[in-house]
């Protein structure tokens, strides 16, 4: 039997990008609700991320480097038309980087100075990757029209990553800060719910890929699990919440595990709707692969050093479990 190696690599680089919007997600989200929290919380909300954000933004890496080496001429597509914001993207994460580092040495309004540019390089890396799914979608289109659609995508994305950081911490913390992050959580859920019917009321307006898709009856009704599940998703992490809040409840795991849900569930009707196409309208996967001889070398990369990465994100997860303490990233 042939492998079909584009297919392959298009499934490799969809799960590295999915892997990476969802462990990186997390800590941008907790990043962005730093201004929300008092001095002593802050500790331990950085606390909580600490050990694992340098190995989540590892999947990016994968992800970008998949693209490029397997799908060459969508790369050059893809980084051309996306040059400002993969810089804006880029900046808010080297920000973010040194600010993690300065904080915990600096003293007094300079430690204040870091919490605020943690903040903004955590939310500028979120715009930035919401502005990129959006030109994407749109299949890079120009226009007033577009950007609009672009920066409402970058919203519902913020919307989702705090979702993501508010529910790690449901999970993560302990106290008066659980609760914030329960009550964070609550709000995340509307800003989400918001974001994904606006993102899909205008995504049939500015694609015509994307509307027949969505509407090729009655090929697509099974598409219609989607929304339902999305739905029933959601509605189960406003529920755990709500009893979490009441202390009726003792599943700490629930709402960053209905949190994932929904991302997923987004994740696949994105692929459907987007399948074959690497950039939309113009580049099937097979249009843009590298040569056959590439790709298997490549893959014998791939098989190599994906065990690795795996495997060392699983064992900090499991070294690191458990409530996260301010000692870890403080004097």
């Amino acid at each position: 039997m042939t492998l079909d190696l584009p297919l392959i690599f298009a499934v490799l680089m969809g799960v590295a990008v999915l892997a990476y919007v969802v462990l990186d997600g997390y800590d941008l989200g907790v990043g962005m609700l730093m201004p929300a929290a008092d001095a002593a919380e802050q500790n331990i909300m950085v606390a909580s991320i600490g050990p694992f954000w340098d190995a989540n933004e590892t999947w990016l890496v994968l992800g970008v480097g998949l693209l490029l080496v397997a799908f060459p001429a969508a790369h050059g597509v893809v980084l051309t038309a996306l040059y400002l914001p993969v810089t804006a993207m880029l900046i808010g994460l080297m920000l973010r980087g040194a600010a993690f580092e300065f904080r915990v040495k600096a003293e007094g309004w300079h430690r204040e100075l870091w919490n605020w540019l943690f903040w903004f390089g955590s939310f500028l890396a979120a715009l930035a990757q919401g502005v990129m799914l959006g030109s994407y979608i749109t299949g890079f289109e120009a226009g007033v029209g577009y950007f609009l659609f672009s920066l409402v995508v970058a919203g519902g994305l913020c919307g989702g990553y705090v979702l993501l950081g508010a529910a790690w911490l449901v999970l993560r913390t302990e106290g008066a800060l659980q609760q914030k992050a329960i009550a964070w959580t609550r709000w995340g859920l509307w800003w989400v719910a918001l974001g994904v019917a606006l993102v899909s009321l205008a995504t049939p307006l500015v694609s015509e890929t994307v509307r027949d898709r969505w509407f090729d009856f009655p090929r697509t009704l099974g598409l219609l699990l989607l929304p339902l599940a999305s739905a029933a998703a959601w509605l189960w992490v406003w529920r755990q919440t709500a009893r979490l809040r009441q202390g009726k409840s003792t599943l700490e795991w629930a709402p960053f595990a209905g949190a994932v849900a929904i991302y997923l569930l987004a994740f696949a009707g994105l692929a459907y709707s987007l399948f074959p196409y690497v950039v939309i309208d113009r580049l099937t996967i097979w249009n843009a692969a590298a040569h056959p001889s590439a790709l298997k070398a490549v893959l014998v990369g791939a098989l190599i050093v994906l065990p690795f990465i795996v495997g060392y994100t699983v064992y900090a997860y499991r070294v690191f479990r458990g409530k996260a303490q301010a000692s870890l990233y403080d004097h």
